[in-house]
């Protein structure tokens, strides 16, 4: 359920109706300054309220990558038990596929010993620490050539551990990723999933969830509508959700379709020469 932060007492109900005598009082000319501080400070709840849940394998819809999530999701307990025959994992799939997801789910259920990697990441933090057991590197399509040898050293780091696991993901198969060829070759030698995309009745069960998470109600047109106007891909769709999120709050109103548009709207009005 949604709460809003409640307004507070109108000046009135204390017996106080001249605004100018108000702020004439020594303790009032602050008024301007608080009201600014407090405008601060509800910016910053919508804000916090609005931090999307973290991705988890409970809220990842499986859709025809059932497999893929099942084994990611027990390789913790494998690892901790020292049975896990597959210590090197590689994922593949376009943007808004779920890789993504699926590698910050893991990383979740692992924990603090879990490091997640990304092309953005220092090349330092691609160097083995025996206080991390997975490794997971995102998007690797885009690693460059110095983490792209880090990348292989941790590889092989991980592989001689047997409570450690190698997790990696690309938009390609091994074969096709413009790597460096002792990389690409150890990126194929696990198991290799490939992930694939939700279809409609999949995406709005996962704007619905994503929502019901947030503490938001969607009404039933808004999905298919976000749908049909709108790029497909989860990533851009969550997008979307979050910044409808960040204005039902501050509209303190219902996502419906009439808010959703009324959002469009303003963020169109707010654009540089009335483009979004």
């Amino acid at each position: 359920m949604r709460f809003y932060p409640m307004r507070g007492p109108d000046w009135h109900a204390n017996g106080i109706s001249d605004a100018g005598a108000v702020l004439a009082c020594p303790a009032n000319r602050m008024a301007p300054a608080f009201r600014r501080l407090s405008s601060f400070v509800i910016q910053q709840l919508y804000l916090d309220l609005g931090t999307p849940p973290p991705a988890t394998f409970d809220n990842f819809i499986v859709g025809p990558n059932r497999e893929v999530a099942q084994t990611l999701a027990g390789l913790p307990a494998e690892l901790s038990a020292g049975l896990a025959r597959d210590r090197g994992i590689y994922l593949w799939g376009t943007a808004g596929s779920g890789r993504t997801h699926l590698m910050e789910a893991l990383v979740h259920a692992v924990g603090p010993s879990a490091r997640y990697l990304r092309p953005n990441s220092p090349l330092a933090a691609f160097m083995f620490d025996d206080s991390s057991t997975v490794y997971c590197v995102d998007d690797c399509d885009n690693l460059s050539p110095n983490q792209q040898i880090a990348a292989f050293n941790l590889f092989n780091e991980t592989r001689a551990r047997p409570h450690c696991a190698f997790v990696a993901a690309g938009s390609q198969p091994p074969v096709d990723m413009p790597l460096r060829e002792d990389l690409r070759t150890r990126l194929g030698w696990g198991l290799v999933f490939h992930i694939v995309g939700l279809d409609d009745d999949g995406k709005k069960q996962a704007l619905q969830n994503a929502a019901r998470e947030r503490g938001l109600q969607l009404a039933a047109d808004v999905p298919a509508y976000l749908l049909t106007h709108f790029q497909r891909d989860m990533s851009s769709l969550m997008a979307l959700l979050d910044r409808l999120d960040r204005f039902s709050m501050e509209q303190k109103r219902a996502v419906t379709l009439p808010l959703l548009r009324q959002m469009l709207t303003h963020t169109d009005a707010a654009a540089p020469d009335g483009k979004n």
